[in-house]
């Protein structure tokens, strides 16, 4: 694989450093699948700064809830374009009493009072039936879900927070600067019994680390494009977002034009691939055939190495991955890799997975099938689950014997589920080793607790890979060490009546008297407040791990349940990285409470008079007092809004970072009234400390380029240091100067 150091031009099928006759970078940008298709959706007058209307939204059943009550506060009386609601990650009913199905309901009550789509539960996870259903060359789709990723069927899709869904609920835009586009350039065919997520997990172990796709759309061309099945280059696409770019797409050819035919949506293809000339702002050679059977290690889909280097070196590098996980743990459990290892060398593993939107889909499980059939996953410790991605999928598996293969050997078939991807099913025992091809593996995914002594490990592999090491009764294989020749596929019936007959679709068709269905868990966001001029905030967390996910911010797992009512959520924020959290917010929002009343607790008081002291002047009346976190780099992983609202409603006015690992996470602080701050001196903070930025409100309306601020040490010490919000729209400058989106609403 190579990362070109400077941009490249297409020409004649291929990629040149060198400029084409004639050819410039400026008009090579416009020759990009991307541009194209992000022109017909701006509209704006420039394409410098991008106002995105979607041709549809999808949300899942952690997310629609807290966007839908967004929408109404903010004035919205009927979908305005397509949105479908599908039920595929709090749908263990049981979890929580009835409060998951009562939010089923409250969606089924949305679609038709408002005129959306409803996919009920365990009909298909999310990814796959809008791949399946609402996907189309050059159209754009809009999720909450940051696995929103539908490229290699020529759609643009992006993951998001909630709040930007909210926007085009009411109308609105997404509003950004025009992304940098990264070509991948693939040649080469896969060796056999080399899958996606191998391939996936290469391109991730290397763009992760170096940001080199960051924010930036990774658009797919080259020759190894046509040596790539549908579900294949759906497998890789899938996992681009774990690069942390903003979004991906690809050339669209004969493959992806009977995809459409097979689905029953032909008109839904059209050609797309870069012109002559075409500018990119970098680009990744990859030849295919170079691939290996890969494993992503814990606790990242970027510690990826070739299933063959760790059998080799196995004590060198599970010790390794071992000290670096036990260093992010931070001391609260230890993970035991090294007793993986046998007495001869081999790698046991405890348990394998195969499920969601990367692993479910009729290939993988298809490939699964054959290597298994006639085999047993031994009576032992080893388990073995099969999770179909949609209905469709799993009619057909069961009609080519497919799923009979795999439980006569001894593995379980299950529902459309997305729980094994964040921490809601089959949750390994502690200490035990899971492979996985779903994906994610960051801590507690896999359901583990660290903070309560649990803790279990989780690798990625392919669907191949796994059901290799299932039919060797648990010992760490690659496919490719079974594998001499791909094994014949069956043929792919689309059966579109499983959908019609369950699927309620009310797009165009609104009820406007058709009353919402609540349930005693949903409840309403809190009132925020605007702004103040000046702003005071107390550092109640401070971390200083290299990257902090969004499932450290807010656990996923059983705590989804609990997504539609904010202030019962709030209660986990930080629960299994710092548990202080939540009682150190709750004492910082009481604070400012009495402040309100008129009262200014001693505590209070002691930061007034330091500050008054070192010569700031404090108008306690128009200070509102907030708490904040520190994290160096904040907000990896999952688009989930409730990252930064669950701090937002404990009072949380703030974040402050080295730098945003996401848009998205950057872009729900701002959504929820939430300066995201970056600064450079971090070490001159603390936690306890207290943070005054006077003139905040005015800098911030005004797009300062750097803001004064002072942290007031608990001994009275004052030390000065700079600040920056970085480049905003004035529309988001306003919604944080309101406090949070549903307030901006209120008064534009």
């Amino acid at each position: 694989m190579k990362l070109h150091e400077t941009g490249v031009y297409y020409q004649n099928g291929k990629v040149q450093t060198a400029p084409p006759v004639g050819a410039s970078a400026e008009a090579g940008r416009c020759g990009t699948i991307a541009y194209g298709i992000l022109k017909a959706h701006n509209t704006a007058d420039s394409m410098r700064e991008l106002r995105l209307k979607y041709d549809s939204m999808t949300s899942h059943d952690i997310t629609y809830v807290g966007i839908i009550q967004t929408a109404r506060a903010s004035g919205m009386e009927r979908f305005p374009l397509p949105y479908v609601m599908t039920n595929c990650h709090n749908s263990l009913c049981a979890v929580g009493g009835t409060i998951n199905e009562d939010d089923h309901r409250f969606a089924l009550s949305a679609a038709h009072k408002y005129g959306g789509i409803y996919v009920p539960p365990n009909m298909a996870v999310i990814h796959s039936y809008n791949r399946e259903m609402m996907s189309g060359c050059g159209r754009m789709i809009l999720g909450s879900d940051s696995h929103t990723r539908y490229g290699a069927l020529g759609t643009l899709a992006v993951g998001e927070g909630g709040g930007e869904l909210a926007k085009q609920l009411v109308g609105r835009t997404y509003d950004m600067t025009y992304p940098g586009v990264v070509a991948v350039y693939l040649t080469g065919k896969p060796n056999p019994g080399v899958g996606p997520h191998d391939v996936a997990l290469a391109l991730v172990g290397a763009t992760y680390a170096n940001g080199y796709v960051k924010n930036k759309v990774m658009e797919f061309i080259g020759p190894g494009v046509a040596n790539l099945s549908a579900d294949y280059r759906n497998g890789i696409d899938v996992m681009t977002t774990e690069t942390t770019c903003w979004s991906s797409v690809w050339q669209t050819d004969e493959v992806t034009r009977q995809y459409f035919e097979q689905h029953g949506r032909p008109e839904a293809y059209k050609e797309l691939k870069p012109a002559e000339g075409a500018y990119y702002d970098g680009c990744i050679e990859l030849d295919l055939s170079t691939v290996e059977c890969m494993i992503a290690l814990p606790m990242h889909p970027s510690y990826a190495y070739p299933i063959r280097e760790v059998k080799a070196n196995a004590k060198d590098i599970l010790h390794e991955i071992e000290q670096q996980a036990n260093r992010q743990l931070g001391g609260k459990v230890q993970m035991d890799l090294l007793s993986k290892i046998c007495p001869d060398g081999r790698i046991y593993v405890d348990q394998g997975i195969v499920a969601g939107c990367s692993g479910g889909t009729f290939e993988n499980i298809c490939a699964v099938a054959d290597l298994v059939k006639g085999r047993s996953c031994g009576n032992g410790a080893f388990k073995l689950s099969v999770y179909p991605d949609s209905m469709p999928t799993y009619l057909e598996l069961v009609k080519n014997g497919a799923v009979a293969d795999i439980v006569s050997a001894g593995g379980i078939f299950r529902e459309c589920f997305c729980g094994p991807c964040f921490g809601a099913g089959d949750t390994p025992a502690n200490g035990e080793l899971s492979i996985r091809h779903t994906t994610r593996n960051f801590p507690n995914r896999e359901g583990s607790k660290p903070g309560e002594g649990q803790i279990s490990a989780v690798a990625l592999m392919d669907a191949r890979s796994i059901a290799a090491t299932a039919a060797n009764g648990g010992y760490l294989t690659a496919a490719s060490e079974v594998c001499d020749s791909e094994p014949a596929l069956p043929a792919y019936h689309f059966d579109a009546s499983v959908y019609e007959k369950r699927v309620y679709n009310g797009w165009g068709k609104p009820e406007p008297d058709y009353a919402l269905r609540f349930g005693p868990n949903i409840k309403d966001w809190p009132a925020q407040p605007a702004l103040s001029e000046d702003l005071l905030v107390k550092v109640v967390s401070y971390i200083t791990d290299p990257v902090t996910t969004t499932d450290e911010l807010i656990p996923s797992g059983e705590t989804s349940s609990f997504r539609s009512n904010p202030l019962r959520l709030a209660e986990f924020t930080l629960s299994r990285k710092d548990p202080d959290y939540v009682p150190a917010a709750k004492a910082v929002q009481a604070l400012d409470a009495e402040r309100r009343k008129g009262a200014v607790p001693a505590e209070l008081q002691a930061v007034y008079k330091a500050l008054q002291k070192g010569g700031y002047a404090v108008n306690i009346e128009n200070t509102n007092v907030g708490s904040t976190i520190y994290a160096n780099k904040p907000g990896d992983g999952s688009a989930r809004e409730q990252a930064a609202s669950c701090q937002r409603v404990l009072g949380g006015a703030a974040n402050i970072a080295t730098e945003y690992a996401t848009k998205r996470y950057r872009s729900n602080c701002i959504n929820w009234g939430m300066l995201p701050f970056v600064t450079d001196t971090p070490d001159v903070l603390a936690k306890g400390d207290y943070v005054f930025l006077p003139g905040v409100r005015k800098a911030l309306l005004t797009a300062a380029e750097q803001l004064p601020a002072v942290a007031v040490k608990p001994d009275g010490r004052l030390v000065p240091f700079a600040v920056r919000l970085g480049a905003m729209t004035d529309a988001e400058r306003q919604i944080l100067a309101d406090g949070c989106l549903i307030n901006y609403y209120k008064t534009h």
